[in-house]
């Protein structure tokens, strides 16, 4: 395989790069991460595997259609997985633009050329917030209908539809996965479980929004790359599969969590603040069909994985 990741240099990317390197290595001739190094992707992410002998690095936005043509004719690609995205959704709420021009046209432009080039296979890593939000009950599966709330949950919807579109038109040889909350090592520091870690750290408040009982679940990112890799080598095409570890936490029991694993007080460290626009209640996914046709199960447990990122994030910060 000649792999191209996009988004190589973010969370979810440089762990999945690693994942290849370090346990597919021999099923791979070349393993080229495509990154444009916005404000999510950092070569800090990279440090550990740069100078792996299967492993390239360009520094190329999506929207560059241009020098995109020419790292496909450089490279041959066989394989894609297509992680790059505007991710944030205070940001999209804040301003849209750049979600609609990289999360869209920017997936528009890497699938026009995967199937100029004849790629052989093209996975596309989405998320569970195109469902829109939950109540109380109940979980996403593959048949939920599409409900984003917000411009970031829309432009992935949107990508998703995109995908989804080249395979009936055009028979090109897609899979879809939609994961529920990461956790891990090298995730932004603006996301939610860095930032109670860093505020805990450094002394600080740790900002909840509204009362902190938005429910999210939650699964380690080493998991979430070994789902990946099963859709991907062993997917039927065409379909999607909902990738989550059946961990509901809510906001407030989470940071209360991380809380006494630091060995702080919960209640003197928490500063509610207002609640965003488009909050989305609540998140949970049904992973019944990758277990059943796939064989894929998480295998990190919520307090293991929360031992591993707060020890990996104490030494950062």
């Amino acid at each position: 395989m000649k792999i191209l990741v996009t988004g190589g240099c973010g969370f979810i990317g440089s762990n999945f790069i690693e994942f290849l390197l370090q346990e597919k290595a021999d099923t791979i001739e070349k393993v080229v991460n495509l990154d444009a190094l916005t404000y999510a992707g950092s070569l800090d992410n990279t440090k550990e595997f740069e100078d792996h002998e299967k492993y390239v690095f360009a520094k190329l936005d999506l929207r560059d259609r241009a020098r995109l043509w020419s790292l496909f004719k450089t490279h041959q690609f066989t394989h894609i997985v297509h992680l790059a995205a505007e991710s944030h959704v205070d940001n999209s709420i804040a301003d849209p633009s750049a979600f609609i021009a990289s999360n869209i046209v920017g997936t528009h432009n890497l699938l026009k050329l995967a199937r100029e080039f004849e790629v052989k296979r093209f996975h596309h890593v989405s998320t569970d917030e195109v469902y829109g939000e939950l109540g109380e009950t109940g979980k996403f599966d593959e048949t939920t209908a599409y409900d984003p709330r917000n411009p970031y949950s829309a432009s992935k919807a949107s990508s998703d539809f995109l995908v989804k579109a080249y395979f009936h038109t055009y028979n090109f040889p897609v899979t879809i996965s939609n994961c529920s909350n990461n956790y891990g090592p090298r995730q932004h520091d603006e996301k939610l479980i860095p930032t109670v870690i860093r505020s805990i750290s450094q002394g600080k408040k740790i900002p909840l929004y509204g009362a902190g009982v938005n429910v999210r679940d939650w699964i380690y990112v080493k998991d979430h790359c070994e789902g990946i890799w099963k859709v991907f080598t062993e997917g039927t095409l065409g379909e999607t599969y909902c990738i989550g570890s059946n961990c509901e936490k809510k906001n407030i029991e989470l940071i209360h969590v991380l809380c006494k694993e630091m060995n702080v007080d919960p209640e003197d460290s928490i500063e509610y603040v207002t609640d965003r626009a488009g909050h989305d209640f609540r998140y949970a996914i049904d992973n019944k069909k990758i277990k059943e046709k796939l064989g894929w199960s998480p295998k990190t447990s919520f307090e293991d994985g929360i031992k591993l990122t707060v020890k990996w994030y104490n030494e950062k910060y």
